[in-house]
């Protein structure tokens, strides 16, 4: 998770020196956000990740935002949106958060950040969606069921294989992790699939074709979901999935014996779920 966080703010900080709309900025607000910023990185790397750890680096921003208040520029509005990014991603405060953007759109209406307001409150809003229904996907709880199609026009649901131990696995042919986790997968399958195992495959591709010959090529028989809407795939969405590989082991019944498991934990929890002879 820190690791995300840093990318972010990595990102953000390149955003507000480099990106085309900050190019030729060069105003004291992006140099001191610069600068504000490199603490919080440096307190990140160092474990701090509460509220309290970050009292004076607040009081800087908003300092910061008080001395150029009257400036109404995108490097001003930047000062706000990381402030804002420290609350939802490093605190987990989305309230603090919403109420830092509300004040992007208010006080820098004219900015870019400030005219992406309504998409940044829409899109926490959904990320805050997402993160109610994966809390309730814990151990032991069933898995709600769905009745799709697969990627060949097939029926597809976990009903479909009540009395099977089920690996529900969210993944797509360009996600790293997701290709290098894969040969477990396929080697799990190729073991225990006799022995009443089963893979339902979410792809979040959006090349039918693409995903189709990889399947193909690397010997993946089991069912896949593809309706071609990348990260808005409908089953993601429904199960509130926002980072892959994403995966459920789930028993006969239905239920979720873990999540998220890789290589050696995967299969020794498919081999202990599985029925002894």
């Amino acid at each position: 998770m820190r690791t995300l966080i840093l990318a972010t703010l990595a990102a953000c900080l390149l955003l507000a020196g480099s990106a085309p709309v900050f190019a030729a900025d060069t105003s004291p607000a992006s140099d001191e956000l610069k600068s504000l910023v490199t603490k919080v990185k440096d307190k990140l790397k160092e474990g701090k990740t509460s509220e309290s750890d970050f009292t004076a680096e607040l009081k800087e921003f908003d300092a910061l935002v008080a001395k150029h208040k009257d400036e109404k520029t995108d490097a001003v509005a930047q000062i706000l949106f990381m402030k804002a990014q420290l609350y939802l991603e490093v605190f987990d405060n989305t309230d603090k958060g919403i109420e830092v953007v509300k004040q992007l759109k208010t006080d820098f209406p004219d900015t870019q950040l400030g005219k992406s307001a309504d998409e940044i409150l829409d899109s926490i809003k959904k990320q805050e969606e997402a993160k109610k229904v994966q809390r309730a996907l814990v151990k032991g709880s069933t898995f709600p069921d769905f009745d799709e199609k697969d990627v060949v026009g097939k029926p597809l649901s976990i009903a479909n294989y009540k009395g099977k131990v089920v690996l529900i696995d969210f993944w797509a042919t360009w996600c790293g992790p997701c290709v290098h986790e894969l040969p477990n997968v396929i080697k799990a399958y190729e073991k225990n699939h006799p022995k009443g195992f089963e893979i339902i495959g979410i792809s979040l591709d959006q090349s039918k074709d693409k995903l189709t010959d990889f399947t193909k090529e690397k010997n993946m028989t089991w069912q896949q979901f593809f309706d071609g809407k990348g990260w808005g795939n409908k089953l993601a969405v429904k199960y509130g999935v926002q980072s892959i590989p994403a995966t459920f082991l789930l028993d006969g019944e239905g239920k979720i014996i873990d999540k998220d498991l890789r290589g050696e934990e995967l299969a020794a929890a498919i081999e202990k779920a599985l029925p002894k002879k």
